[in-house]
């Protein structure tokens, strides 16, 4: 009988134990990081394509352990809610979109160092604020009409051009630009003879990265058309950028081919 109780005591401060343990290990789980895209547009030019880049995006952080919230709302810039984001995606963004607090309290989220990716229109973004444009690369000018051309990946080391094609041919809307950060650092070029309307000439750049004011940004050109967020290529640049934003480093390996 005291056998039986003995045994009973045992297995239940196991239970107990295993519950606790259980319980700690559920506390202290390692949240995944967490993305906020922001898509304040001022016009309407790209409102049928964001919502699918979102959906994309969304789908991108269920595979690969990251979370996505999104906003139109620039009130959300506060330093408390944007200390909780790994990097902030401006995703089509057009026009004047943040009130002069709103960028100095982006600029601090920077400085502390956050992570910066800017989606296509991100460049048709706060001409008159001289710190973004630096952040974001460059300034858009115009553009021809969506047609095909080749790129070039010029470097196939950093996150998001690992196992694209060194030279890569699709189809999009390709931006000239009137101005650029000399800082940047070229991950993507655009052959000029291989479209109509390019406006920069030699090397003209569509995708870079660089360490920016005690952050880092991504920026990609690409991304006008819907059809783009259903090609996995564009697809797996875009999620290197992000993951380049949030503090990821590249393998030393290039999967180039």
């Amino acid at each position: 009988m005291q056998l039986n109780q003995s045994y009973t005591k045992i297995k239940f401060v196991f239970i107990v134990c295993l519950c606790v343990m259980a319980v700690n290990a559920r506390l202290y789980a390692k949240a995944n990081p967490k993305v906020l895209i922001f898509f304040k547009e001022v016009g309407e030019y790209h409102h049928t394509v964001t919502p699918t880049a979102i959906n994309a995006i969304i789908k991108l952080g269920e595979q690969n352990a990251f979370d996505v919230d999104t906003t139109t709302n620039a009130e959300n810039f506060t330093e408390e809610n944007l200390k909780q984001y790994s990097a902030v995606i401006f995703l089509n963004t057009e026009g004047d979109v943040l009130e002069d607090d709103q960028q100095e309290i982006f600029k601090g989220y920077i400085n502390h160092g956050g992570g910066f990716v800017g989606i296509h229109s991100a460049t048709d973004t706060e001409f008159e604020w001289n710190w973004y444009g630096r952040l974001v690369g460059a300034y858009y000018k115009n553009h021809p009409d969506v047609q095909a051309a080749t790129l070039k990946i010029v470097d196939p080391n950093q996150l998001s051009t690992q196992g694209l094609p060194l030279v890569w041919k699709r189809t999009d809307e390709w931006y000239n630009f009137g101005w650029y950060n000399d800082d940047i650092k070229f991950l993507v070029v655009i052959e000029e003879g291989s479209y109509a309307g390019g406006r920069n000439g030699g090397e003209h750049p569509i995708s870079w990265y660089h360490s920016f004011d005690g952050g880092r940004a991504f920026y990609t050109a690409m991304g006008h058309t819907e059809e783009s967020y259903a090609e996995p290529l564009f697809l797996k640049h875009i999620l290197g950028g992000i993951e380049y934003a949030m503090g990821k480093k590249a393998n030393n390996q290039s999967n180039a081919r």
